[in-house]
Protein backbone atom coordinates (compact mmCIF):
# COMPACT_ATOMS: atom_id res chain seq x y z
CA UNK A 1 0.00 0.00 0.00
CA UNK A 2 1.55 2.82 -0.85
CA UNK A 3 1.60 5.70 1.47
CA UNK A 4 0.92 8.94 -1.19
CA UNK A 5 -2.52 6.99 -2.12
CA UNK A 6 -3.93 8.11 1.59
CA UNK A 7 -3.18 11.65 1.61
CA UNK A 8 -6.74 13.43 1.60
CA UNK A 9 -7.47 16.56 -0.78
CA UNK A 10 -8.77 17.95 2.63
CA UNK A 11 -7.14 17.77 6.03
CA UNK A 12 -10.85 17.10 7.76
CA UNK A 13 -12.04 13.19 7.32
CA UNK A 14 -15.64 14.35 9.38
CA UNK A 15 -17.41 16.95 9.67
CA UNK A 16 -20.70 17.66 10.90
CA UNK A 17 -24.34 18.84 8.70
CA UNK A 18 -27.67 18.98 8.35
CA UNK A 19 -29.66 16.25 7.22
CA UNK A 20 -29.79 16.01 3.30
CA UNK A 21 -32.76 17.68 1.79
CA UNK A 22 -33.91 19.05 5.48
CA UNK A 23 -34.74 22.88 5.99
CA UNK A 24 -35.01 24.25 9.60
CA UNK A 25 -36.96 27.06 10.27
CA UNK A 26 -37.52 28.87 14.11
CA UNK A 27 -38.60 32.57 14.77
CA UNK A 28 -37.69 34.73 17.48
CA UNK A 29 -39.41 37.81 18.90
CA UNK A 30 -37.20 40.53 20.62
CA UNK A 31 -39.04 43.81 20.88
CA UNK A 32 -41.53 43.43 18.81
CA UNK A 33 -39.14 42.74 15.76
CA UNK A 34 -39.30 39.39 14.27
CA UNK A 35 -36.25 37.17 13.33
CA UNK A 36 -36.88 34.27 10.91
CA UNK A 37 -34.09 31.75 10.87
CA UNK A 38 -33.77 29.33 8.15
CA UNK A 39 -31.41 26.86 7.83
CA UNK A 40 -30.09 25.49 4.37
CA UNK A 41 -27.70 22.84 3.78
CA UNK A 42 -25.17 24.11 1.07
CA UNK A 43 -22.29 22.15 -0.90
CA UNK A 44 -21.08 25.52 -2.85
CA UNK A 45 -21.11 29.06 -2.88
CA UNK A 46 -23.68 28.98 -5.93
CA UNK A 47 -26.39 27.23 -3.83
CA UNK A 48 -25.68 29.53 -0.76
CA UNK A 49 -26.89 32.53 -2.45
CA UNK A 50 -29.63 30.63 -4.55
CA UNK A 51 -30.97 30.20 -0.93
CA UNK A 52 -30.71 33.83 0.13
CA UNK A 53 -32.13 34.67 -3.34
CA UNK A 54 -34.87 32.65 -3.00
CA UNK A 55 -35.61 33.92 1.15
CA UNK A 56 -35.63 37.33 -0.54
CA UNK A 57 -38.56 36.55 -2.78
CA UNK A 58 -40.47 34.60 -0.14
CA UNK A 59 -40.11 37.38 2.65
CA UNK A 60 -39.90 40.34 -0.08
CA UNK A 61 -41.72 42.63 2.48
CA UNK A 62 -39.26 42.20 5.17
CA UNK A 63 -36.64 45.02 6.03
CA UNK A 64 -33.68 42.69 6.44
CA UNK A 65 -32.47 39.31 4.93
CA UNK A 66 -28.96 38.86 6.82
CA UNK A 67 -26.85 35.68 5.95
CA UNK A 68 -23.44 33.92 6.85
CA UNK A 69 -22.55 30.44 5.56
CA UNK A 70 -19.63 28.01 6.29
CA UNK A 71 -18.58 25.39 3.25
CA UNK A 72 -15.94 22.80 3.22
CA UNK A 73 -14.72 19.67 5.23
CA UNK A 74 -12.10 22.43 6.45
CA UNK A 75 -14.74 25.14 6.93
CA UNK A 76 -12.23 27.18 4.53
CA UNK A 77 -14.96 29.19 2.54
CA UNK A 78 -17.11 31.87 5.33
CA UNK A 79 -18.45 34.97 4.31
CA UNK A 80 -21.43 36.65 5.97
CA UNK A 81 -23.47 39.70 5.04
CA UNK A 82 -25.32 42.97 7.22
CA UNK A 83 -27.79 43.09 4.20
CA UNK A 84 -28.89 46.68 5.77
CA UNK A 85 -28.02 46.37 9.46
CA UNK A 86 -25.02 48.30 11.34
CA UNK A 87 -21.61 46.91 10.49
CA UNK A 88 -20.85 43.58 12.16
CA UNK A 89 -24.32 43.16 14.22
CA UNK A 90 -26.09 40.71 11.66
CA UNK A 91 -23.99 38.51 9.77
CA UNK A 92 -20.84 38.23 12.27
CA UNK A 93 -22.64 37.68 14.51
CA UNK A 94 -24.66 34.44 12.61
CA UNK A 95 -21.40 33.31 11.33
CA UNK A 96 -19.85 32.84 14.72
CA UNK A 97 -22.85 31.20 15.75
CA UNK A 98 -22.48 28.75 12.99
CA UNK A 99 -18.74 28.16 13.78
CA UNK A 100 -18.82 28.36 17.66
CA UNK A 101 -21.31 25.50 17.80
CA UNK A 102 -20.67 22.37 19.56
CA UNK A 103 -22.12 19.39 17.70
CA UNK A 104 -20.22 16.87 20.09
CA UNK A 105 -19.22 18.11 23.34
CA UNK A 106 -15.35 20.31 22.62
CA UNK A 107 -15.77 19.63 18.62
CA UNK A 108 -16.76 22.52 16.50
CA UNK A 109 -17.14 21.53 13.04
CA UNK A 110 -20.40 22.20 11.72
CA UNK A 111 -19.99 23.36 7.81
CA UNK A 112 -21.88 23.29 4.51
CA UNK A 113 -24.78 25.17 6.22
CA UNK A 114 -26.15 28.34 5.08
CA UNK A 115 -27.99 30.89 7.64
CA UNK A 116 -30.16 33.42 6.47
CA UNK A 117 -32.16 35.32 9.37
CA UNK A 118 -34.88 37.58 7.86
CA UNK A 119 -35.99 40.69 10.19
CA UNK A 120 -39.36 42.24 10.46
CA UNK A 121 -38.84 45.77 12.01
CA UNK A 122 -40.94 46.33 14.97
CA UNK A 123 -40.41 49.75 15.70
CA UNK A 124 -37.99 49.31 18.61
CA UNK A 125 -34.17 49.99 18.01
CA UNK A 126 -32.17 47.43 19.66
CA UNK A 127 -28.78 49.23 19.28
CA UNK A 128 -25.75 47.34 18.48
CA UNK A 129 -25.64 45.19 21.17
CA UNK A 130 -28.95 43.94 21.08
CA UNK A 131 -28.91 43.24 17.50
CA UNK A 132 -25.51 41.21 18.20
CA UNK A 133 -27.86 38.87 20.58
CA UNK A 134 -30.57 39.09 18.51
CA UNK A 135 -29.03 37.66 15.32
CA UNK A 136 -26.86 34.89 17.01
CA UNK A 137 -29.51 33.93 19.45
CA UNK A 138 -31.80 33.22 16.14
CA UNK A 139 -29.21 31.29 14.36
CA UNK A 140 -28.40 29.34 17.55
CA UNK A 141 -31.56 28.30 18.76
CA UNK A 142 -32.45 27.12 15.34
CA UNK A 143 -29.56 24.94 15.28
CA UNK A 144 -30.63 23.76 18.51
CA UNK A 145 -34.19 22.33 16.44
CA UNK A 146 -32.03 21.37 13.31
CA UNK A 147 -31.42 17.52 12.41
CA UNK A 148 -27.40 17.08 12.28
CA UNK A 149 -25.84 14.30 10.51
CA UNK A 150 -21.84 13.51 10.59
CA UNK A 151 -20.09 13.28 7.20
CA UNK A 152 -17.42 11.28 6.65
CA UNK A 153 -15.04 10.41 3.95
CA UNK A 154 -14.29 7.05 3.16
CA UNK A 155 -11.83 5.02 1.02
CA UNK A 156 -12.89 2.40 -1.09
CA UNK A 157 -9.88 0.12 -1.28
CA UNK A 158 -10.02 -3.02 -3.49
CA UNK A 159 -8.57 -6.74 -2.54
CA UNK A 160 -8.10 -9.26 -5.40
CA UNK A 161 -8.47 -13.07 -4.53
CA UNK A 162 -9.07 -15.99 -5.81
CA UNK A 163 -12.81 -17.14 -6.41
CA UNK A 164 -11.91 -20.24 -3.91
CA UNK A 165 -10.37 -17.84 -0.93
CA UNK A 166 -13.10 -14.82 -1.23
CA UNK A 167 -15.73 -15.70 0.79
CA UNK A 168 -13.50 -17.01 3.92
CA UNK A 169 -11.75 -13.90 3.39
CA UNK A 170 -15.25 -11.90 3.27
CA UNK A 171 -16.22 -13.25 6.29
CA UNK A 172 -13.34 -12.48 8.21
CA UNK A 173 -13.68 -9.12 7.56
CA UNK A 174 -16.94 -8.82 8.54
CA UNK A 175 -15.97 -10.55 11.52
CA UNK A 176 -13.50 -8.16 12.03
CA UNK A 177 -15.87 -5.69 12.14
CA UNK A 178 -14.78 -4.02 8.24
CA UNK A 179 -17.21 -2.27 6.24
CA UNK A 180 -17.67 -4.19 3.06
CA UNK A 181 -18.91 -2.59 -0.33
CA UNK A 182 -19.61 -4.05 -3.71
CA UNK A 183 -18.28 -7.18 -4.38
CA UNK A 184 -17.14 -7.97 -8.57
CA UNK A 185 -16.46 -10.80 -10.46
CA UNK A 186 -13.78 -11.28 -12.87
CA UNK A 187 -12.94 -14.44 -14.81
CA UNK A 188 -10.12 -15.73 -12.18
CA UNK A 189 -10.48 -13.57 -9.37
CA UNK A 190 -13.27 -12.18 -6.82
CA UNK A 191 -12.20 -8.38 -5.99
CA UNK A 192 -13.60 -7.74 -2.44
CA UNK A 193 -14.17 -3.72 -1.86
CA UNK A 194 -13.39 -2.35 1.85
CA UNK A 195 -15.00 1.53 2.63
CA UNK A 196 -12.39 2.56 5.20
CA UNK A 197 -11.93 5.51 7.35
CA UNK A 198 -9.58 7.79 4.92
CA UNK A 199 -6.55 8.04 7.50
CA UNK A 200 -3.20 6.91 7.14
CA UNK A 201 -3.36 5.23 10.14
CA UNK A 202 -6.06 3.09 9.64
CA UNK A 203 -5.18 1.97 6.33
CA UNK A 204 -2.30 0.80 7.21
CA UNK A 205 -3.96 -1.39 9.74
CA UNK A 206 -6.34 -2.75 7.35
CA UNK A 207 -3.53 -3.68 5.29
CA UNK A 208 -1.59 -5.41 8.42
CA UNK A 209 -4.95 -7.26 9.36
CA UNK A 210 -5.31 -8.34 5.41
CA UNK A 211 -1.96 -9.77 5.31
CA UNK A 212 -2.26 -11.60 8.51
CA UNK A 213 -5.94 -13.49 7.65
CA UNK A 214 -4.56 -14.03 3.81
CA UNK A 215 -0.76 -15.30 4.78
CA UNK A 216 0.34 -12.13 2.76
CA UNK A 217 -1.30 -13.27 -0.55
CA UNK A 218 -3.73 -10.20 -0.54
CA UNK A 219 -3.20 -6.72 -0.96
CA UNK A 220 -5.36 -3.48 -0.26
CA UNK A 221 -5.32 -1.42 -2.84
CA UNK A 222 -7.04 2.02 -2.07
CA UNK A 223 -9.25 4.16 -4.62
CA UNK A 224 -11.11 6.66 -4.81
CA UNK A 225 -13.07 8.16 -1.81
CA UNK A 226 -16.56 9.22 -0.93
CA UNK A 227 -18.25 10.83 1.49
CA UNK A 228 -21.73 9.67 3.45
CA UNK A 229 -23.89 10.54 6.06
CA UNK A 230 -23.79 8.74 8.97
CA UNK A 231 -26.18 9.37 12.05
CA UNK A 232 -25.13 11.87 14.99
CA UNK A 233 -23.67 10.47 18.25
Amino acid sequence: MADDAVFPESRATVYTTLAAGQQSRHEIEVKRSRFITVLHRTADEDSARSVLAGLRKEFHDARHHCSAFVLGPDRDVQRSNDDGEPSGTAGLPMLDALLKRETVPGVTDLSDVTAVVVRYFGGILLGAGGLVRAYSESVSAGLDRAPLVQRRRLRICAVTVPHTAAGRLENELRAAGYVMAETSYEAQTTVLRLALPDDRADLRRAAERLAALSAGTAELLPGETEWIDVPLG
